[in-house]
C-alpha cells in the first residue's frame, strides 16, 4: 500500500526535478515501514503458534504439527521488514526509470537465498529454508538503500534517532506483555470459539499497548501525516 502512495509521488518529483520531495516521500514512507513493520514482525513472531493453531489445529492437523509450522513462521516473520523495505524501495528506482538496478539486486538476493539454503537447512531444516528466504531479503532492501543513500537520491531527514528510540521502546513493551502473557500450551486444548476470542483480545491488547508507549514516549500521529506530493 505504501508502494502504491509514494510511486506517483516519486515519479511526479523526478519528472519536476525536485530532489528534495523525492526524497521527502520515501522518507514518509520508510517511516511508516518501522512505525508498522518492526512491531508487526515482532507479534507476528511471539504469536506464531496461537495464530497457527487458531486457524489450522483440527483433525489431522496436531498439536506437533503447530510447533513445527511455528518455527517456520517465525523465521519468516524476521524477514517481514525486510520484505517490507523492498516493496517500498523499489519505486525509488523504477520511478527514475532505473528498471536494472532492481532486478541485478533481486537476482544477488535470489543467489544469497541459495547459499543460505544449502548453509542452514542441515542444522534447521524448514525452518532454516524460510531463515535463508528473510535473510536474503534483508541483503535485498540493504543494497537497495545502501546505493539510494550513496547517490543521496534518499537523504534522511532530522529525527530518525528519537523515532527509532520511541518504537523500539514500544516494541519491548509490548513484546514484554506477549512473552510474559501468554501460554501458547493452554492454546492447544481450547475450542475454536476460545481460540478466536482470546487471539483477537491479545492482538488488540498488544495493538493498544504499543500505541500507548509510542503516545507516552511523545510520538503524535501528526509527525507522520506529512503529503507524499508536496
Amino acid at each position: 500500500a505504501l508502494a502504491t502512495v509514494i510511486l506517483p509521488a516519486l515519479s511526479k518529483s523526478h519528472a519536476g526535478q525536485k530532489s528534495e520531495a523525492f526524497s521527502l516521500a520515501l522518507d514518509w514512507a520508510l517511516r511508516w515501514v518501522v512505525l508498522i513493520g518492526l512491531p508487526s514482525a515482532l507479534g507476528l513472531m511471539l504469536l506464531a503458534e496461537p495464530i497457527l493453531s487458531t486457524l489450522f489445529q483440527y483433525n489431522e492437523f496436531s498439536s506437533r504439527d503447530v510447533v513445527l509450522a511455528g518455527q517456520s513462521l517465525k523465521a519468516y516473520s524476521i524477514g517481514l521488514l525486510g520484505f517490507i523495505l523492498i516493496k517500498v524501495l523499489v519505486p525509488g528506482f523504477t520511478s527514475r526509470k532505473d528498471m536494472a538496478t532492481p532486478v541485478r539486486f533481486g537476482i544477488y538476493a535470489m543467489v544469497a537465498n541459495m547459499i543460505l539454503n544449502i548453509l542452514l537447512v542441515f542444522k534447521l531444516a524448514h525452518a532454516g529454508l524460510a531463515l535463508a528466504t528473510s535473510l536474503s531479503a534483508f541483503i535485498n532492501a540493504g543494497l537497495l538503500l545502501s546505493t539510494l543513500l550513496r547517490h543521496k537520491v534518499y537523504q534522511p531527514e532530522k529525527g530518525w534517532g528519537i523515532f527509532f528510540l520511541r518504537v523500539i521502546t514500544a516494541c519491548i513493551c509490548m513484546g514484554s506483555v506477549l512473552f510474559y502473557g501468554l501460554d501458547t500450551h493452554a492454546w492447544f486444548d481450547w475450542s475454536v470459539s476460545e481460540r478466536v476470542w482470546r487471539l483477537a483480545a491479545w492482538i488488540s491488547g498488544a495493538i493498544g499497548v504499543y500505541c500507548l508507549t509510542l503516545l507516552i514516549s511523545g510520538l503524535r500521529f501528526s509527525h507522520l501525516t506529512q503529503k507524499v506530493n508536496a
